[in-house]
């Protein structure tokens, strides 16, 4: 009983919640106002706590875990939560925002009141040209909607006025699809929650188009490196400072992201009138 104890002890003090607690500092800096710091390290933590294997992989993999909470705070996300999943794949932790994500930094920003994401089926009634402020979609809920042909989104600012209307096909769903790994698994999220993804892609192509929370955190100061951790590759080092770049949606590691729980912002909630 004893020798248990003591290992138990021994994990918790070495263990992946342990590096959390010991780069407190690093992470909470990086954190935008908005998210309380204590909070925001309870989430971490939790997360291994829920998921053994993503405790697993985490204590095998420590960099990249560290990078993935970096880009969780450096986005100003919860970890472990619909808007930035932390998921094991292979010998690794990445760190995937989710369309949850997305549309709370469009928000966050401000300068947008609404955003409409929609995905379109074959059965749908759907009309858009360049010369047009928005599309109209006229779905059938109670009928056979037919397969998935396309997507769109759209931001509304303040003043009514609309962003540039991003829309996006088939062949551009299977392109991004195809491009993400794991997506003809089974457990894909390709397959089990095609829609989600396909908000999600579409919500990604919107990005260049309306303001962002990150593009108006750029003061935010930038912690110092961390020191390198071991990763299954080797040493690397970790910036917390160092800027992400603009990743496009057929770059997102997306294996193993989960179709959102729980409400969803009103304006961005599949299935609502334009």
């Amino acid at each position: 009983m004893t020798e248990t104890v003591t290992q138990a002890v021994a994990v918790r003090d070495n263990g992946p919640e342990a590096l959390v607690r010991h780069h407190r500092d690093d992470l909470t800096l990086v954190l935008p106002t908005h998210v309380k710091g204590e909070t925001w390290m309870r989430l971490a933590t939790g997360a291994l706590r829920r998921d053994e294997n993503l405790r697993r992989t985490a204590t095998r993999n420590p960099g990249s875990f560290m990078n993935a909470l970096l880009e969780c705070a450096r986005l100003g996300h919860e970890p472990g939560t619909e808007a930035f999943y932390l998921v094991p794949f292979g010998s690794e932790v990445q760190g995937i925002e989710g369309y949850r994500g997305i549309v709370e930094r469009i928000y966050r920003a401000g300068a947008v009141k609404a955003v409409k994401a929609e995905v379109v089926y074959s059965n749908d009634h759907f009309e858009y040209s360049p010369d047009m402020d928005r599309p109209v979609h006229r779905p059938d809920y109670f009928g056979d909607r037919g397969t998935i042909v396309g997507a769109y989104a759209y931001g509304v600012f303040a003043d009514g006025s609309t962003s540039k209307v991003v829309v996006i096909n088939r062949a551009y769903i299977d392109k991004v699809k195809k491009e993400s790994k794991g997506s003809d698994r089974a457990s894909s999220p390709w397959v089990k929650w095609e829609e989600s993804m396909v908000l999600k892609t579409v919500a990604r192509r919107l990005e260049p188009w309306v303001p962002t929370a990150v593009e108006w955190r750029n003061e935010t100061p930038a912690a110092q490196p961390l020191a390198a951790l071991p990763t299954s590759g080797g040493p690397a080092a970790i910036a917390p400072g160092a800027p992400a770049g603009d990743h496009g949606e057929d770059e997102d590691p997306i294996e193993g992201e989960l179709e959102p729980e729980g409400g969803w912002p009103d304006v961005a909630q599949p299935g609502t009138a334009a």
